[in-house]
């Protein structure tokens, strides 16, 4: 035998990380949840910059449901909502990442639910429409 054989003695594929960590496959699906909300926020910003002052935005894995039973067996699951703080004046905006995801499973459908769930959820606390708010709006919902 000449020199030493390295081989996959046990049938268990290739050992070590299969992407370098700088590569978007490794950034955790959390993190790029958060990127497309902060993504739809900010693209309503340079508008709306001074009353979104008073927003916060949350990301929460999965709404908190009661566990009572509904009609037919299925509760319907809140992708997102939005809260007054007590005693604040900043209201927040909670987007409910697994819900969303189970909802649109690839790319560009969850980049546009999140668009239109940002935008309906904002313009419900400023008093606007989603259309008044993002001009875009309409577009998506017919294409």
């Amino acid at each position: 035998m000449s020199g030493p054989r390295r081989r996959d003695r046990h049938a268990r594929g290739l050992r070590g990380p299969l992407a370098p960590a700088t590569s978007p496959a490794t950034v955790p699906r959390s993190e790029q949840f958060g990127d497309l909300v902060v993504a739809a926020v900010d693209r309503l910003e340079p508008r709306w910059g001074p009353r979104l002052a008073a927003v916060d935005v949350e990301i929460v894995d999965v709404p908190d449901v009661p566990t009572a039973p509904a009609l037919d067996g299925l509760a319907e699951v809140p992708l997102a909502g939005h809260r007054h703080a007590s005693g604040s004046r900043i209201a927040t905006i909670v987007v409910y990442r697994r819900p969303v995801e189970l909802r649109a499973p690839d790319h560009l459908s969850r980049v546009d639910l999140v668009r239109d769930l940002v935008a309906e959820q904002l313009a419900d606390l400023l008093g606007l429409s989603p259309s008044e708010l993002d001009p875009s709006y309409d577009e998506r919902a017919d294409g």
